[in-house]
């Protein structure tokens, strides 16, 4: 059992190490094109924003949620 915990403190370490040494992502304002990305879709499908931008305009929309333990 305590090799697991370290072994899961170790990842977390990583993780937070990786987070801090990306520095900051540089933001898109509003008007600005978005970089060309590439998102699964369901059934495994590759979906990439340059083919969706081939059929007409494309809205990125983001939500974010808060969950709380209730």
């Amino acid at each position: 059992m305590r090799e697991r915990g370290s072994l899961v403190l170790g990842i977390l370490m990583g993780v937070m190490a990786a987070l801090i040494l990306a520095g900051p992502a540089s933001a898109i304002e509003v008007g600005q094109k978005a970089p060309d990305f590439t998102l699964a879709a369901p059934g495994g499908k590759q979906v990439k924003l340059a083919d969706l931008l081939g059929r007409g305009p494309v809205v990125i929309y983001t939500f974010i949620q808060a969950f709380s333990a209730a």
